[in-house]
């Protein structure tokens, strides 16, 4: 397993085309709001499993904060950690950039996977693209 930021356009294909299969085909988020104004001013992490590329996650920052985006695990290597080596990465990353701690809005289903890796409900639930959030915060 391994998570490295995505830094050349074949990179950037995988993780749009990973990100596409997850929120597009599985949760149905329209196109229009999956692809936004802040894909260019986002570092991007693509994440591979035996050289295969399983998963990928969005940072960018506001605030002194790494906000986490797009956090996304192919189905077939959900349950295997690469999430959670994902977030590992982003974080290490934030913190090598000066940021205090992290935040992200979580699919409600996804908190306990948040929790367990030390973040905290700061808001109430609402919706995004049609789907339960809520915010979450953990500091570094």
């Amino acid at each position: 397993m391994k998570v490295e930021i995505a830094d050349n356009d074949e990179e950037i294909k995988s993780v749009r085309e990973i990100r596409s299969k997850v929120f597009i085909d599985e949760q149905n988020v329209p196109p229009e709001e999956e692809w936004d104004e802040y894909e260019k001013d986002s570092v991007h992490f693509l994440a591979e499993v035996s050289g295969k590329r399983a998963g990928a996650g969005r940072v960018r920052f506001h605030e002194g904060l790494g906000k986490a985006e797009r956090i996304c695990v192919l189905k077939e290597f959900r349950g295997t950690g690469l999430g959670k080596e994902i977030m590992h990465a982003l974080e290490a990353y934030v913190a090598k950039q000066g940021g205090y701690g992290v935040i992200l809005n979580a699919q409600t289903h996804a908190t306990a996977f948040y929790e367990r890796l030390g973040y905290k409900v700061t808001s109430d639930e609402f919706l995004d693209a049609g789907i339960p959030h809520v915010v979450m915060e953990k500091r570094l």
